[in-house]
């Protein structure tokens, strides 16, 4: 039964959430397993682009350490807010969501490329917070029962508690960033006097991810019309003519 519950949620997941999570959790478990080493998957801007190991660009966002609290800490994170994200404010809007993800991967690679950051996955995360607590700017959130606060504040609170734990902050900082770019970019200038979307999502994505909406202004012939199709008795003889 709790296999099926399990089976479940995870088939419930929305498209994006499901597919980013299950290649995380993958990527730990073939290192866990020693299939890969984390010395494959970090970034490198020598071995990307002298020995075109380009797929360090995606992978240095999928490993998030070896299995323990971190990596279990990083996932519930990943999982919580990037779904809420896809159902919510980026409901119906794939393409605009995996937008979002190329832009701000975008970003952090270049920030990477001056930077000594091996992995970004965390940046990522603290993206994806960020976006969603500024676009639910009214919840009221509890930390380990020790915290309320407003949503707003919840990626400060996620970088003291790295801190805290002795982490650099410097990732969480480049998370907040990027996710504030982008809140900017999107949610912030267009509705300034003057202001226009700058972020577009390429039509390519939509025609990838989103279904096409029909035409409002579809005018079906005479005959296709519900009404005027034969019914099935009619189309039965039709077809056996006796």
């Amino acid at each position: 039964m709790a296999y099926q519950g399990l089976a479940q949620e995870y088939l419930g997941m929305p498209a994006v959430t499901r597919a980013y999570t299950t290649a995380c959790v993958l990527t730990t478990a073939a290192v866990q397993l020693e299939l890969i080493t984390p010395f494959q998957l970090y970034f490198n801007p020598a071995l990307i682009f002298r020995r075109f190991q380009i797929w360090r660009l995606i992978t240095n966002f999928l490993f998030f350490g070896p299995l323990g609290f971190s990596f279990f800490f990083n996932m519930i994170f990943l999982y919580r807010y990037c779904r809420m994200l896809e159902e919510g404010s980026f409901r119906g809007r794939t393409a605009d969501f995996v937008f979002m993800f190329l832009f701000g991967g975008f970003l952090m690679t270049l920030f990477g490329l001056f930077a000594s950051l091996f992995f970004l996955g965390q940046a990522f995360t603290i993206m994806l917070v960020y976006v969603w607590s500024r676009r639910n700017p009214y919840i009221r959130m509890n930390f380990f029962g020790l915290l309320n606060f407003q949503a707003p504040f919840l990626p400060w609170v996620l970088m003291g508690f790295s801190l805290l734990l002795g982490n650099s902050i410097i990732i969480d900082l480049l998370g907040i960033a990027v996710g504030h770019i982008y809140y900017f970019l999107e949610d912030v200038f267009p509705n300034q006097p003057g202001g226009k979307k700058l972020l577009l999502t390429p039509g390519f994505l939509k025609m990838v991810f989103d279904t096409p909406e029909e035409d409002p202004n579809y005018n079906p012939l005479h005959e296709d019309h519900p009404e005027n199709q034969p019914r099935g008795q009619d189309q039965n003889h039709q077809q056996h003519p006796q």
